[in-house]
């Protein structure tokens, strides 16, 4: 799902949505002064979305300014050869070293991208419309999307176009602060001395391996590689214990040896659990040393330690990757779902609950998503016909006519993609591989046959996800080295 979120037909059509919608209803308000913020799931989707805004608003002449907000450097070698950041003159050409909210706030900008940056804190007040690609709940939620809160004279219309949320779940969000939050409990500011002495008491790491962390952190001449070497002994001795137990577990399943596969199964447990730990401990300090002063300072080392530790824990990620380069999208498509009204009301609300003794979960095995599941939210996508008939139609039938055209052929492999597609053969070809294929598909040919949308989508996709031109051009290519 993420390889489908951050594919370039996806993001394609999604920012035709969003600039479209912003021209005929955001870019009007407040005397053609309103802006936007696009909420992306991630830095790459934030860096592709950029890129492909920018293409769309200057391909259609639009007088559109953008500008996309992200920490650190985003490297996707998809986009560029070079590492991204908000100061990439790919990115933000005209930013020339200025501040991003400041640079937003002039006429030069009308729409904002950001990749957890933003969403909260950021005041601005002409920001009238937000189109949201990212799952928000609860808090994040109320945050995020008040953003469009700020007052400002004219201002009476507010606009939010939501890709993936659920609207009960948003309103549900809302409602438990709505007018007043009350708390079921009081927390007890001694959760993170418990968290502390258990987390101590793991034997991974000892006082030496944080203070020596702690100095490196502190010291404002310390370099990248101090850091280094001070917290990744701790972070590969934590490494390489999980791995070995994945290995004695999987010796353990061969030798259908249960006692020893059960303890091999309890040792992955307890560092997930150890990782799990670190993270309630900065969840919890970060909170609760705001509003209490615990006048001790191995707490904060530890916080510190723990800061640059966790993300260094990535157990089992080596078993996790997924081979995705014989995957083609073959269809697509954005249902719109209207207008939900979430009309909050003060009955019965929702209280918060305090925090509760960090640290005591259990390690549960990873849900398997069942299959007919996964298809049935992936086939929201589409309607029409049968997926299989829609992949045979446009991967197989279509595109395997369009092969045998010599024209094509020749045109591919003598021309560039831009240039290919530009080739009236091309269409025309398309229109007879259409009615060719007209008695098998009746009714997706009948639809192609009716309208000139379908036939510019069904180039765009054999185009794309389809690689007819790198199919033709193959071909082509192999046809010149055999005459030779």
């Amino acid at each position: 799902m993420r390889w489908v979120r951050l594919h370039p037909y996806n993001i394609a059509q999604k920012v035709q949505i969003v600039v479209e919608h912003f021209r005929e209803n955001v870019a009007p308000l407040l005397g053609g002064q309103a802006k936007a913020m696009v909420v992306t799931a991630s830095r790459v989707e934030a860096v592709r979305w950029q890129l492909a805004i920018d293409s769309y608003i200057k391909g259609k002449g639009y007088p559109i300014g953008t500008l996309v907000a992200f920490s650190g450097e985003v490297d996707d070698p998809d986009s560029g050869p070079e590492p991204f950041t908000e100061h990439s003159k790919t990115l933000n050409p005209k930013l020339r070293g200025r501040d991003i909210r400041e640079a937003f706030g002039t006429a030069e900008y009308q729409v904002l991208l950001v990749a957890n940056k933003f969403q909260t804190g950021f005041d601005q007040p002409l920001l009238c419309g937000m189109y949201v690609g990212k799952r928000l709940a609860g808090i994040q939620a109320v945050q995020t999307l008040s953003r469009l809160n700020r007052a400002h004279p004219g201002k009476d219309t507010t606009y939010v176009l939501d890709f993936v949320n659920e609207p009960d779940e948003v309103l549900a969000a809302f409602r438990t602060y709505y007018e007043t939050a009350e708390l079921s409990g009081v927390t007890d500011p001694a959760l993170v001395l418990d968290l502390r002495g258990k987390l101590d008491a793991s034997g991974h790491y000892d006082d030496n391996e944080v203070e020596r962390v702690v100095a490196v952190e502190l010291n404002p001449r310390s370099s990248q590689a101090e850091l280094s070497a001070a917290i990744e002994p701790v972070a590969d001795r934590l490494l390489r214990a999980y791995r070995s137990a994945a290995e004695d577990q999987q010796v353990a399943r061969a030798r259908e040896d249960e006692k020893a596969q059960q303890q091999a199964q309890d040792t992955l447990d307890a560092l997930q659990l150890f990782k799990r730990d670190l993270g309630a401990y900065l969840r919890v300090y970060t909170f609760l040393s705001q509003i209490f002063d615990y006048g001790n300072t191995g707490l904060e080392k530890r916080a510190i330690f723990f800061r640059r530790l966790l993300p260094l824990l990535e157990f089992g990620r080596e078993r996790e990757g997924v081979d995705l380069s014989k995957v083609v999208l073959t269809h697509h498509r954005l249902i719109d779902a209207g207008r939900r009204a979430l009309a909050l009301s003060a009955q019965d609300p929702t209280k918060l609950d305090p925090m509760t003794a960090p640290g005591g979960g259990t390690v549960q095995e990873k849900e398997k998503a069942l299959l007919t599941e996964l298809i049935a939210r992936v086939n929201e996508l589409f309607d029409g016909v049968t997926d299989d008939d829609k992949l045979v139609y446009v991967n197989g039938v279509l595109k395997g006519k369009l092969l045998a055209s010599e024209i094509l052929v020749q045109q591919a492999a003598s021309n560039t993609r831009e240039q290919f597609a530009s080739s009236p053969d091309l269409a025309s070809e398309l229109m007879g591989a259409i009615i060719d294929a007209f008695a098998a598909h009746s009714a997706m040919s009948r639809q192609a046959l009716d309208s000139e949308r379908v036939r510019a989508g069904l180039k765009d996709v054999l185009l794309g996800p389809g690689q007819l031109y790198e199919a033709l051009r193959a071909k082509g290519e192999a046809a010149r080295r055999a005459d030779r």
